[in-house]
C-alpha cells in the first residue's frame, strides 16, 4: 500500500508523512525529491511551476510508486497533488495507493512556509499553491475526506491511520 500524504506547501505533509512511515514502519519519500534541478531553481527564483514543469516530476515520482507496489513494499510519499489530473495520474491505475488531502488556511499556510528555513520554496509562492489547488471532490476514487492540517501531528497521524484502517 502506498499512502500520498497531499496538500498544498506548508499544510504539513512531510511532516506528518514522516510520523505516519514511523509509526507503521514504512518507508518515506518526500515529493520534494522528485523535482528535476530546473524546477528546483525556478521555485527557487520565486517563479510558480506550470503543468509543463510539472510532468516530469510527476512521471518520477509514479515511476517510484511503481516500483514499491512492484516490490511488495509499502510506502507513504507527501506530494501537493494539487489538480484533480495530477490525482487521477498518481492513482489512476495504482490500486495499492491511496491519498489524504490535509487542508490549512492560507493565513496558517504563509506563516508556516514563511518561517521555514533553508527550503526552495519560498512565502511568495504560496499564492500560486491555491491558484493551481482544486480542492478534492467526493467523487475522486481513493481520495479520502480531507484532514485538518491544524491538528497536533501526532493526533492527526492516529485519525489517519484509523480512518484508512491501517496498523
Amino acid at each position: 500500500m502506498i499512502v500520498v500524504i497531499a496538500g498544498v506547501a506548508g499544510s504539513g505533509k512531510t511532516t506528518i508523512g514522516e510520523q505516519l512511515a514511523s509509526r507503521l514502519g514504512w518507508t518515506f519519500a518526500d515529493g520534494d525529491s522528485f523535482h528535476p534541478a530546473a524546477n528546483v531553481a525556478k521555485m527557487r527564483a520565486g517563479i510558480p511551476l506550470t503543468d509543463a514543469d510539472r510532468a516530469p516530476w510527476l512521471a518520477a515520482i509514479t515511476a517510484w510508486m511503481d516500483n514499491i507496489i512492484a516490490s511488495g513494499q509499502s510506502a507513504v510519499l507527501a506530494c501537493s497533488a494539487l489538480k484533480r489530473s495530477y490525482r487521477a495520474e498518481l492513482l489512476g491505475v495504482r490500486d495499492q495507493a491511496v491519498m489524504v488531502f490535509l487542508e490549512v488556511s492560507r493565513e496558517q499556510d504563509l506563516a508556516r512556509v514563511s518561517h521555514r528555513k533553508g527550503h526552495f520554496f519560498a512565502g511568495p509562492l504560496v499564492a500560486s499553491q491555491y491558484e493551481a489547488l482544486e480542492l478534492p471532490d467526493p467523487a475522486e476514487a481513493r481520495v479520502y475526506p480531507v484532514a485538518t492540517a491544524d491538528q497536533a501531528p501526532a493526533q492527526l497521524t492516529g485519525e489517519i491511520i484509523a480512518r484508512l484502517g491501517i496498523g
